[in-house]
């Protein structure tokens, strides 16, 4: 099964919803997309990652490079999980830089926080 997404834009960000896998495979598409959705705005994005069966290496780094391009536009990238995803993301230590979120209301609410 490879990745299959949608998108929607809302006033202030884009929430996108992903099945399948993210991994070598789907990741050069996946990237190529959604840097385009990002350029495109808003810039504040929500990743929902609680459909995908799988993450590797490569869709980590995919994850880690869409959060320096939002923030270069003064944006934020929530990602919400499942707890497989949650692991492979703790594993590598990446769950602050990526803002895990429990589900999309969480990861809102965190998006309309103001700014430190």
């Amino acid at each position: 099964m490879s990745l299959r997404g949608t998108r929607d834009v809302r006033e202030n960000y884009q929430i996108f919803r992903l099945t399948g896998l993210l991994d070598a495979f789907s990741e050069p598409v996946f990237r190529k997309v959604i840097q385009q959705c990002i350029e495109e705005g808003p810039y504040n994005i929500i990743l929902v990652l609680a459909q995908i069966d799988f993450i590797d290496s490569s869709g980590l780094g995919a994850l880690v490079q869409l959060v320096k391009q939002v923030q270069n536009h003064d944006g934020s990238l929530q990602v919400v999980t499942n707890p497989r995803v949650t692991q492979t993301v703790k594993l590598v230590r990446l769950e602050k830089f990526l803002s895990l979120q429990p589900n999309v209301d969480t990861a809102i609410e965190n998006l309309e926080k103001p700014k430190k």
